[in-house]
This record gives C-alpha cells, structure tokens and sequence, in this order.
C-alpha cells in the first residue's frame, strides 16, 4: 500500500495541533471527518505520509484498512532470518547457552536495548524520526535549531527548555517519537 504497516502508529496535526493519533485507518478518517488541512506523520519514521481522503471517514477508512487473506502453515511472528558472522569461539559459546544461539542474541539484544533506555540515550534512529518530524511541524518555532542541537548532543532537558514556549501537541508529539519502540 504504502510501505507503512496499517497498524503502526501514526499522528495527525493541523498546524500545531493534534487531530489524531494511532493506526493509520483511525488516523485517516479521522483527518477525512475534521474537514481541515492536515498533514499526517509517521511516528517510526518521522515522515509525512501523503493520504488520499476522497470519498469521506468510511471510505478513507476501508482504504487504509488491509485485506485479510487467509493464510495457510504456521502463523507470521515477526522473526526475520538473517546471517550473523561470528568467530568461531563466540559460536561455542552461544551454542552452550541455554535455548540455543538465536535464543541467546535475542536475550542480548533485549539488555542491550534495556540498558540503552535506562541510561536515557536515544537511539539515531529515534533522533532522527523526531528530527523529521520537528523539522516539518516545528521549523518556525523559536529555538529550535538549539532544540535540535541539544537532541542531537543527547541532552534532553536541554531540548525540554527549549521546546518549553512551543504548542504543547508538539511537545508532546516529540515525547512520543522519543520514546516510540518500534520493535
């Protein structure tokens, strides 16, 4: 469809504020029903996404919404299979591990990210998804190049002071993109 899963969230503004925020069919009836100029942003990539809104809420809505075809064999988990180049002592060491080595990475990965959260540092990607977004919905805002400075440099209450004077649905829209887990 458009390249965005249906079920990601995305968030509607018309200039500073929000209209909606949530799966991509709720979001795009929601902008077809409020008869206003829109721009609607994907919160994983910080990306508008251009909408076709003819035909009214139920009509945008069925448009967005993905069709269901019946599926045969094991149902999707979300696993992707990818090769992971290792030395052969971190092979052994993964083998002997409880659950085996795919078990094992994931357990890993999962710290990791834990950690990564705990110690209050934003992924890149998360920066630059906020930064997008921003950019777009907040370019004209007083301070925010140093806004964008400070989330770039990881100082957060930095760009908390700087935002604290803008609309409060793109603060809080920042928030958001911030702490989104696309996992």
């Amino acid at each position: 469809m458009l390249g965005i899963d249906p079920t990601q969230t995305v968030t509607a503004f018309a200039g500073h504020r929000r209209i909606a925020r949530g799966p991509l069919p709720e979001v795009a009836a929601a902008v077809a029903a409020c008869g206003e100029d829109a721009l609607v942003w994907s919160d994983r990539t910080g990306r508008v996404i251009d909408l076709d809104l003819r035909g009214g809420p139920a009509a945008v809505r069925e448009r967005y919404t993905p069709e269901e075809a019946p599926r045969r064999g094991r149902p999707k988990l979300g696993v992707t299979a990818r090769e992971v180049t290792l030395l052969p002592r971190h092979w052994d060491w993964l083998s002997a591990q409880p659950g085996g080595a795919s078990a094992t990475l994931r357990r890993l990965v999962e710290q990791a990210r834990r950690a990564e959260r705990a110690a209050d540092v934003v992924p890149p990607s998360r920066k630059q998804a906020t930064c997008e977004f921003l950019t777009a919905a907040a370019g004209d805002l007083p301070d925010f190049e140093e806004a964008m400075r400070a989330l770039f440099a990881d100082d957060l209450p930095a760009m908390e002071a700087r935002m604290a004077d803008w609309p409060t649905d793109i603060i809080d829209q920042a928030r958001h993109m911030l702490a989104y887990d696309d996992a």
